[in-house]
């Protein structure tokens, strides 16, 4: 009859209990039990009362050859009982880790987490290094479309700028030769009304000289 060491939960909704237990390995979960070993209470706070076994009943079944569960293994080496199957457990889980690293992979699950995560990271990291060098790419390429349609504007811009002052000078040059022809005309015919005045008073001054001398005659 083959016999293992398992736990049976009890307590009610968010309040869970355990009872250990010695039971035959063809038995259902809540089967007959053989002998209660003892107890795990994982919300007692108090760490002295957590786990409550009896030893020496323990330790008989354990000569028997009864196979405790994962769980009830880790809870009998923290109680200080140790038993061959926890030694052989601890070899077999070596040899499938040294396995497992032999192929480069992962074991445990803590481990893939973190692997996990740390390819996140790294994926969102390139992630940000693309995209600000596609920004960086995109605004040199933009400064240069730029710098490029300036220089092929430029040549135009200023052949437009000869044209318009060429067309400009010769405006100018007709607008000053007219404004110095409406000059000397002004000139001129301010010298013409001038004279004419010099030659009216010429004109006058001998008859005002007879007048004078016939009053010296009297």
């Amino acid at each position: 009859m083959a016999v293992k060491l398992r736990m049976t939960r009890m307590g009610r909704r968010n309040r869970p209990f355990f009872r250990i237990n010695a039971v035959e390995s063809r038995v259902p979960r809540d089967g007959r039990v053989l002998e209660k070993l003892g107890h795990y209470d994982p919300i007692e706070k108090d760490k002295s009362k957590q786990i409550v076994l009896n030893t020496e009943r323990v330790k008989y079944w354990l000569d028997k050859g009864a196979i405790p569960s994962d769980t009830v293994s880790q809870i009998l080496l923290r109680s200080g009982i140790k038993h061959k199957y926890a030694e052989e457990r601890a070899v077999r889980r070596g040899r499938a880790k040294a396995i497992v690293r032999a192929k480069g992979q992962l074991f445990t699950k803590a481990e893939r987490a973190a692997a996990e995560k740390a390819a996140a990271k790294a994926e969102e990291e390139a992630k940000t290094q693309a995209e600000a060098k596609a920004k960086a790419e995109k605004e040199a390429k933009a400064k240069a479309e730029a710098e490029a349609k300036v220089k092929v504007e430029t040549p135009e811009a200023v052949e437009e700028k000869v044209e318009v002052k060429a067309e400009a000078e010769p405006k100018a040059k007709e607008e000053a030769v007219k404004e110095a022809k409406a000059a000397d005309e002004a000139k001129t015919e301010v010298e013409q009304k001038a004279e004419e005045k010099q030659k009216s008073e010429k004109k006058k001054k001998p008859a005002r000289m007879k007048k004078t001398d016939k009053g010296d005659e009297n």
